[in-house]
Formats: C-alpha cells, structure tokens, sequence
C-alpha cells in the first residue's frame, strides 16, 4: 500500500538581531542555494522571498523529516554559505528560532502571493508587525521576550 501526504509549510526566520545583511543585489543566490538544501531534503519548494532582515518559505515538507531538523539544515547550510560567498559581508547568522505555519492546499496560492510580494508588503509593515500578525492568525500564543 502507498502513502499518501500534503504538509504545506511557512517557514519564516530572521537574520541575527534582525539587523538588514540580506544583500538584495544577491538573494536569489541565496535563495537558490536554500532551494537546493530543500532538494536535497526530498522536498518541494513552492516558493521563497524575503527582505533584507528575513525570508519567508513556503514548501511541501516529506514526513521522514522532522520539522526543526529541516529548518536547522536550512538555516547551518545558507548561513555557511552566507559566509563564504563574499557577498553578505554584513551577515553574522541567522537569529534563534523560527516560525512555521501549515496551510490547507486550497492556500497554496495564496501563499505564493504572499510570498512573492515581500518587498512591497514591507513598504507598509515591519517584520515584527508581520511576525505577530501570523502567529495571531494562527492562534498561537506568544510571549513578546521571545520574538525574533
């Protein structure tokens, strides 16, 4: 018998501090490079974007993965990167933790969209705002010490 699954995920995280190192002249090199770790993972990525200070996700995630160990590759593998491409002079790492948030299939698109707009919806809102904003949509109770 085969199995069968749909695990949509938002993964958002933050650069250290959430201070701007994202060179925008270069992250879709940087984003590249994390399509490939989700390869590598036997997942799919939908689509990814973000802004100087965070990215946003959105990927299928395969069962035999745990969560927080996806998002750790993610995170070890581009910060090393990051480093070493010589072209995120500012960076210093990513910040602790993450967000990750399960979509219906039926948003898939919506999320896309969200997704790819990153650039002029922080025009209007701060990733903090952003932040709360998703973790409020989701009912998931936080505690303001503890944000990215």
């Amino acid at each position: 018998m085969s199995s069968y699954r749909q695990i949509l995920y938002q993964i958002v995280f933050a650069t250290k501090d959430r201070e701007e190192t994202i060179n925008p002249d270069h992250c879709e090199e940087l984003y590249k490079y994390i399509w490939g770790v989700i390869n590598d993972k036997k997942c799919k990525l939908y689509r990814i974007n973000g802004v100087e200070d965070h990215i946003h996700i959105a990927c299928d995630l395969h069962p035999s993965i745990a969560l927080a160990d996806y998002v750790k590759d993610i995170k070890v593998g581009s910060s090393l990167w990051l480093k070493e491409s010589g072209k995120f002079e500012m960076f210093k790492g990513w910040g602790d933790g993450y967000g990750a948030f399960t979509y219906s299939i039926k948003d898939k698109d919506r999320l896309i969209e969200y997704i790819k707009n990153q650039k002029e919806h922080h025009k209007k809102f701060d990733f903090i705002t952003e932040y709360k904003e998703l973790l409020e949509e989701h009912d998931i109770e936080y505690d303001e010490r503890y944000l990215p």
